[in-house]
């Protein structure tokens, strides 16, 4: 193989996750079980990379594997450990991995040693994970009180999407299991505040004539909204996609060997892995309800549980309906709230987790300032929500929008967690608290602090097997 067998089959992978949200085959679908998915491929190639590479330093991340036979190939163990994996996880396109494996050209020698052992290393990852829970419902009944989460009343028959996966699951790296305090109380200023900016911020395009000009979302927002969205979409993927695609830039950037690329992404990965379990423990847990709820229900004569009053709480729109979801190449479906409760944002833990962890990995002390890099200098990014060929919900192309970020990773973590805001599917403090307009991560509120404790934890303790089983 002439490339970085890593960047190769991190390739490979997200493009495994783009065609699994596109094929209709529903393998690994869903925020959770991408990152999942992820983590497994990566730690395989990690684990196979480590053991057979002679001048390493790096501990694998499973204990106990054999030792890999003598002058077996490393790129040849990455490839099998990446095919291997992939193919349990995505069956249906073996097809496409088997042409992958091919077209990576592996040397003869050290290529049979080398297969043998990444081939006993995907096993051995596939076989860790074997009792993880599914995403489905498995009979979920939602509790129906007020601040509760209940389906999108424009998507009614949404379901819940993996109410059990949180609470069932082992994580992967961290060495405890984070927990967040409670979001603001209903009859706090900063609820109210996130009340009036979500409903101005994130109403439906259709219905911004509703809203005061000073307020109502500005152009830029609609294109943040959009650019960090890839919701499942059809022809995009996860969020876990989009941020291994930003990783990519900067490890090229960096010029990073194989061996750090694949410590790199395989920290990475897991980090997000552990935000996709730990953010579900969350949302279950507070089981608050989404804006699209929340806003039309404000008053507290709204809703199932509604109490009779003479004074109606203007705060309050029944009609309320929000920019939404973009359901990107699906034309004619609507943009809609996502099927789980709203505190912390998956997004932000996500994209907090997988960008923090890559801030520490290239300079860990500064990262824990919390303050902005220089990691994406010289770099700009065409997300593929916004890249000139996808298409939005009415059929039409949208255009391609190249951003750049001069406060470099930081400035990405928090555009991200506020990105939801501006298409109505969160309120703000799902992403952070906020003081005077900006980000107060003194607070442990939402899905940003989460995601930078999760990185910090697993960076710190050097990304070993983690204690913290399912809940009792």
């Amino acid at each position: 193989m002439h490339t970085d067998p890593i960047l190769y089959w991190n390739a490979v992978a997200l493009e495994a996750n783009r065609v699994s949200h596109t094929n209709g085959k529903n393998e690994q679908t869903g925020p959770c079980a991408s990152a999942r998915a992820l983590a497994i491929v990566h730690l395989a190639m990690y684990d196979a990379f480590v053991g057979t590479d002679t001048g390493t330093a790096q501990d694998p991340y499973l204990p106990g594997l054999p030792a890999a036979a003598p002058g077996a190939s490393i790129d040849a163990a990455v490839a099998a450990a990446a095919h291997l994996t992939l193919s349990k996880l995505f069956p249906t396109q073996k097809s496409t991995f088997n042409g992958k494996l091919a077209e990576a050209a592996l040397p003869a020698a050290g290529k049979a040693e080398g297969t043998a052992f990444g081939l006993l290393v995907g096993q051995a990852l596939l076989a860790e994970r074997s009792s993880d829970p599914g995403t489905g419902d498995f009979g979920y009944e939602p509790p129906v009180n007020r601040e509760a989460h209940r389906p999108d009343p424009d998507d009614a028959g949404q379901g819940f999407h993996a109410p059990f996966f949180g609470a069932q699951s082992s994580c992967f790296a961290v060495t405890v299991a984070h927990e967040l305090d409670a979001y603001p109380d209903l009859s706090s200023k900063a609820y109210l505040d996130a009340v009036r900016e979500v409903r101005a911020k994130g109403i439906a395009t259709e219905l911004m004539g509703t809203v005061n000009s000073s307020q109502r979302r500005r152009s830029e927002e609609t294109v943040i909204g959009l650019f960090w969205a890839y919701d499942g979409a059809s022809g995009l993927g996860t969020p876990p996609r989009l941020y291994n695609q930003i990783v990519r830039e900067v490890a090229v950037k960096k010029n990073n060997s194989a061996a750090r690329n694949a410590r790199l992404f395989a920290l990475v990965n897991v980090a997000m892995a552990d935000a996709g379990i730990l953010a579900w423990r969350e949302k279950y847990k507070h089981n608050l309800w989404r804006p699209v709820i929340g806003i039309r229900e404000h008053d507290e004569s709204m809703g199932p549980t509604g109490v009779g009053h003479n004074t109606f709480d203007n705060d309050s729109d029944p009609t309320w309906l929000p920019c939404g979801a973009p359901s990107t190449n699906r034309p004619g479906r609507k943009n809609v709230t996502p099927p789980f409760p709203a505190y912390p944002s998956g997004h932000a833990t996500f994209g907090a987790a997988a960008l923090q962890i890559t801030r520490l990995f290239y300079d860990g002390a500064a990262a824990l300032q919390h303050q902005p890099d220089d990691l994406f200098d010289g770099l700009t990014f065409v997300s593929d929500e916004l890249n000139g060929e996808n298409i939005d919900n009415q059929g039409t192309v949208r255009p391609r929008h190249v951003r750049a970020f001069d406060r470099g990773l930081w400035e990405m973590i928090e555009e991200n967690g506020r990105s939801r805001v501006y298409l109505g599917v969160h309120w703000v403090f799902d992403a952070f608290a906020v003081k005077n307009g900006k980000p107060d991560l003194s607070k442990n509120i939402g899905g940003v602090p989460l995601g930078l404790e999760i990185a910090e934890d697993i960076f710190a303790s050097g990304m070993v097997r983690s204690p913290v089983g399912p809940l009792p």
